[in-house]
């Protein structure tokens, strides 16, 4: 499978607000979107996987990757200067992780969250998957 899928909680709006985000500078569209509570993540991620919703996860190509990992690597397909922000990937995931862990275990306390999983809007339906 040669996508690039980003699994996100559906509910979160730190989340949604990244996949927004993400739509507006992709330019060259190199991304697809799914919920974790979804049909894909079941079918390509663990089950233990799926019930974190504290984890944005980058399916890459087969590979996947998870927290400041996988953030990180998806800004290594961003435009400059987006792009830059990559560099960060020499940290070792232990460390950026920390970071990484504290926001997402207080999102919901600092962003908000929905009642229910984002709808794509009909320009952005070819991104999303179920």
């Amino acid at each position: 499978m040669n996508k690039k899928i980003i699994f996100f909680d559906g509910v979160c709006n730190l989340c949604n607000g990244l996949v927004d985000w993400l739509i507006v500078h992709d330019s060259q569209k190199f991304f697809n979107y799914a919920s974790l509570q979804g049909k894909t993540s079941k079918e390509l991620l663990s089950l233990s996987v799926v019930h974190d919703l504290n984890t944005v996860v980058f399916f890459e190509n087969g590979k996947i990757f998870y927290r400041s990992q996988a953030i990180l690597r998806i800004f290594s397909y961003l435009p400059y200067p987006w792009k830059i922000l990559s560099f960060f990937i020499v940290i070792p995931s232990f460390l950026s992780d920390l970071i990484y862990k504290l926001v997402a275990i207080n999102r919901y306390l600092l962003f908000g969250k929905k009642t229910t999983c984002r709808l794509p809007t009909p320009e952005e339906k070819t991104f999303f998957l179920d």
